[in-house]
C-alpha cells in the first residue's frame, strides 16, 4: 500500500523513498517550508517508513505490519516526538536531556528509531546546543527529522548536518483544484490568497471565520485614517491575538495600496474584496511615504520573532499610519 502523498510533495516523497530503496537513510532530516504545506504529514509518512520493517526495498511503509499498527495507534516504542510543552513557545533543554537518556537505550524493533522534532525552530539555544551533540554522534539506527517554517532561525551547525528537504507551494492552479475538492466555499482563491498559496492552511480557514475577522480588523485599521478609534486600545487588542496574523495581513493591504497606485487589477491584489478602500487610499497617500511605511512593516515582521513588547510594536505602526494619512 503506497503511502497518499500530497500532489505538491511528489518530489519530495520520491527523494525520500530513494534513501530507503538504496537502504542509506539520513541520520538527520530537515524539512522546511511554509506554513499550511503539510511538513508534518510528509515527515510522519518517512518516519513509519523507516519503522516499517517490509520498507527497505519497496520505498515505502506496507501498512499492515505490527510496527505500521503501532505507528498509527502512536504508542510505537521507537517514535519519539519533541515539541513545546503544554503552553510554552519552546522547546526547553530539559526535554532534549530527557531525549538522550532515552537514545542511549537500544531501539526495541529491528528497524529504525526516529525522532520528530517540530516546529524545531523553537528550541531554544540551549536546547539547539545539546541536540547539536545527538547529530554528531547518532545513536545506533537512528533518524532525526527536524520541521520547521523558519529554518533560517536554526542554528548554521544543527542545519549543516541535516540533509534537506523543502516542501515548495504547488503551482496555483493545482492548489485551487485541489482545495475545490477539499471543501466548499465561495471564494476559495481569497482563501489561497490568505494563505500565501499554502492549501491545508486554506483549507483550514475555509473551516473558521477568518474572513469575518480579517474584515473587522481592515475595519479598524481603516478608523485609524478616519480618526474614529483609538490607537492605544486597537494596539492592545492586536498585541492580544494568538491565531491571526494580523501584521502579514497589514503588510498584504499596504502591498495591494502600492499596486493600486500603479492601477493594478483585481488578479493582482491579494485583497481583491477590499478593491475600492484601497484604490481610495492609494489616491490619497504620498507614495515616497507609503514605501517607507511598508519597510516599517518588513522591520516590524522580523521582530516579531524576537522578545519584543508587543503593545509597542502595534502602537508604532498605528502612530505612523495615523501620520501617514494626515500628511504629516
Amino acid at each position: 500500500m503506497r503511502p497518499e502523498v500530497l500532489p505538491w510533495q511528489q518530489e519530495n516523497w520520491q527523494i525520500l523513498s530513494n534513501y530507503m530503496q538504496q537502504q542509506r537513510p539520513p541520520q538527520s532530516l530537515l524539512i522546511s517550508g511554509l506554513q499550511g504545506l503539510g511538513k508534518l504529514i510528509l515527515a510522519r509518512q518517512f518516519a513509519q517508513t523507516l519503522v516499517c520493517p517490509n520498507s527497505m526495498h519497496t520505498g515505502f511503509y506496507c501498512a499492515k505490519c505490527y510496527s505500521c499498527k503501532l505507528f498509527v495507534a502512536q504508542t510505537h516504542p521507537d517514535v519519539i516526538t519533541i515539541r513545546p510543552e503544554s503552553e510554552a513557545k519552546y522547546i526547553q533543554i530539559q526535554q532534549i536531556r530527557t531525549l538522550i537518556i532515552r537514545l542511549s537505550l537500544k531501539p526495541q524493533f529491528e528497524s529504525h528509531r526516529v525522532v520528530l522534532i517540530y516546529p524545531a525552530d523553537v528550541m531554544n539555544l540551549a536546547a539547539a546546543n545539546s541536540l547539536l551533540k545527538c547529530l554528531e554522534e547518532p545513536n545506533e539506527r537512528t533518524c532525526f527529522i527536524l520541521i520547521a517554517t523558519q529554518p533560517s532561525l536554526l542554528p548554521a551547525t544543527i542545519i549543516s548536518r541535516c540533509q534537506k528537504i523543502t516542501v515548495h507551494k504547488p503551482a496555483a492552479i493545482m492548489a485551487i483544484n485541489w482545495l475545490k475538492h477539499q471543501v466548499s466555499h465561495p471564494n476559495p482563491q481569497l482563501l489561497l490568497n490568505l494563505a500565501q498559496g499554502a492549501p491545508l492552511l486554506a483549507q483550514q480557514y475555509a473551516q473558521t471565520d477568518i474572513l469575518m475577522d480579517r474584515t473587522k480588523h481592515f475595519n479598524l485599521w481603516l478608523s485609524v485614517t478616519k480618526f474614529s478609534a483609538a490607537v492605544l486600545e486597537i494596539a492592545s487588542v492586536w498585541a492580544a491575538l494568538q491565531n491571526i496574523p494580523i501584521l502579514r495581513w497589514i503588510i498584504t493591504w499596504v502591498a495591494d495600496i502600492i499596486k493600486c497606485s500603479f492601477d493594478c487589477g483585481s488578479n493582482y491584489l491579494e485583497n481583491s474584496d477590499f478593491k475600492l478602500d484601497l484604490q481610495a487610499l492609494a489616491i490619497k497617500l504620498n507614495p515616497q511615504k507609503i514605501y517607507k511605511f511598508y519597510d516599517l512593516l518588513l522591520q516590524s515582521q522580523q521582530q516579531m520573532h524576537t522578545q519584543v513588547n508587543k503593545q509597542l510594536l502595534f502602537e508604532n505602526i498605528l502612530l505612523q499610519w495615523a501620520a501617514l494619512n494626515t500628511g504629516k
